[in-house]
């Protein structure tokens, strides 16, 4: 490798920390935040509904959220999405690197709707959720927190995986 184009493969790597880092960031946010409220949760004297609803909701999640979620759709996409504007972003793109890996801008038109759409289903359970009393409220936020954190994890290992040498999917870019 030349020494010219060692700089551009650190700037590739570095834009594509940023937007790998950004998304695991914005991901990891609200795993703090909820957690707080699972904690509540889980400290009060729970019915056996409680128990119940809690172990089938955690489940749920993990397979709707964390595997079909994240593990097949948007980690394989958000990560070659990453990749792709860290070889040929614009420096406006790289400059909000975790948005455009997210699929919010520069995306087909079906990716796009799909996130937008997405993030609005997203918000309005969440304000339906603010809605419920505890401990239920906590033992949704239970099953929100594993999905997202195994959401994180699919990130990490996804990005080791890709690292690697491993094929990044289609990144839906027009």
């Amino acid at each position: 490798m030349s020494s010219s184009q060692r700089p551009s493969l650190w700037a590739a790597n570095i834009v594509l920390f940023w937007a790998v880092g950004g998304v695991v960031a914005v991901l990891s946010f609200p795993v703090a935040r909820l957690s707080q409220k699972v904690v509540v949760a889980l400290d009060m004297d729970l019915s056996t509904a409680h128990w119940v609803f809690a172990v089938f909701w955690a489940i749920f999640m993990l397979y709707t959220e964390a595997w079909r979620g994240f593990h097949k759709q948007f980690t394989p996409r958000t990560m070659s999405r990453a990749l792709w504007v860290s070889q040929h972003g614009t420096p406006l793109q790289k400059l909000l690197a975790p948005l455009l890996s997210m699929g919010y801008f520069h995306a087909t038109r079906r990716r796009l709707l799909g996130t937008w759409i997405l993030t609005v289903c997203i918000v309005g359970f969440v304000l339906v959720i603010h809605l419920l009393p505890q401990p239920w409220r906590g033992l949704v936020d239970l099953g929100v927190v594993l999905g997202l954190s195994a959401g994180v994890l699919t990130m990490l290992v996804e990005a080791a995986r890709i690292s690697r040498g491993g094929e990044p999917v289609d990144p839906e870019v027009p």
